[in-house]
């Protein structure tokens, strides 16, 4: 991905928060200021990636490590995962079918046959066996398979282990996180949200999926509710709600909010991981 195809993502993306209401005018400001940045440049960025690595991209101004990464993710994997989720198009068979050798058949057979739908989890079965065992697949595109994963997972882990790390206990508070969770259902019920139409278990194309990006503190947030095949068959879409927690510096920590089903917090709001603060809190 060169220079210009970054920079036009990188628009896009900021075309995006305020389309859908991004209440941060800094957070939309940055990514266009990064655009530029891209745009202005001499050399290539993956240039700057592989002679440099991500902590080069940081250097760069108006990039900053966040930004740096996702620029990182696109030049080295040809999409940006944060872009797609918000276009209503980010689907694990769109990045198992990333892997050379891992053609729709075989992402189809890796989601509904093994469960699968990261590239950590294609790791573990191509090593496994699991993977060598699907039918269709067998041990010489397997090796083949597990040759390029290993290849490109190996490159980003050491991309990301050369970009500065959030501190381990650098995360919202869960207070603000259930607040959050408390507004997008209720915006999402009142019909006030703008909507996006996920690709994944929506056939007919239909915009539903509400989306919420808001400011709380030092944090800016995104809402959805969640979209996935356990979610689906479970009946909890519009009960299961992820939220993308991003700090000044662009790190983005994931969360999961659902109504508790069992034991001392039955009926009440949690934050998946963090039940322990949940239950410390009033109900």
């Amino acid at each position: 991905m060169d220079n210009p195809a970054v920079a036009a993502l990188l628009r896009e993306m900021a075309e995006l928060l305020q389309a859908q209401g991004e209440e941060n005018a800094f957070r939309i400001a940055a990514y266009r200021h990064a655009a530029d940045t891209v745009t202005r440049l001499e050399r290539p960025v993956g240039e700057i990636l592989e002679r440099e690595g991500v902590a080069g991209l940081d250097a760069l101004p108006t990039i900053g490590a966040g930004i740096a990464a996702a620029i990182a993710e696109m030049v080295q994997t040809g999409h940006w995962t944060k872009l797609e989720r918000l276009r209503g198009g980010a689907a694990p068979e769109a990045l198992l079918r990333s892997v050379p050798g891992v053609g729709p058949r075989l992402a189809l057979q890796l989601q509904e046959e093994l469960g699968i739908d990261t590239l950590e989890g294609l790791e573990v079965a191509a090593h496994d066996g699991r993977l060598e065992a699907l039918d269709g697949v067998g041990a010489r595109r397997a090796a083949s398979i597990r040759a390029a994963l290993t290849e490109r997972l190996d490159r980003e882990r050491a991309a990301r282990r050369r970009r500065p790390a959030a501190p381990a206990d650098h995360a919202p508070p869960v207070e603000l996180l259930l607040e959050v969770d408390r507004d997008y259902r209720a915006r999402a019920a009142a019909g006030t949200l703008p909507t996006i139409a996920p690709r994944r278990f929506n056939p007919d194309g239909v915009a539903w999926l509400p989306v919420l990006h808001t400011k709380r503190g030092a944090w800016s947030v995104t809402a959805l509710f969640s979209n996935t095949a356990r979610a689906h068959e479970l009946g909890r879409v519009h009960d299961w709600v992820v939220l993308y927690a991003e700090d000044g510096a662009h790190h983005e920590r994931q969360y999961t909010v659902v109504t508790a089903q069992r034991g001392p917090l039955a009926g009440r709001r949690v934050v998946r991981g963090r039940e322990d603060e949940c239950r410390a809190m009033p109900a």
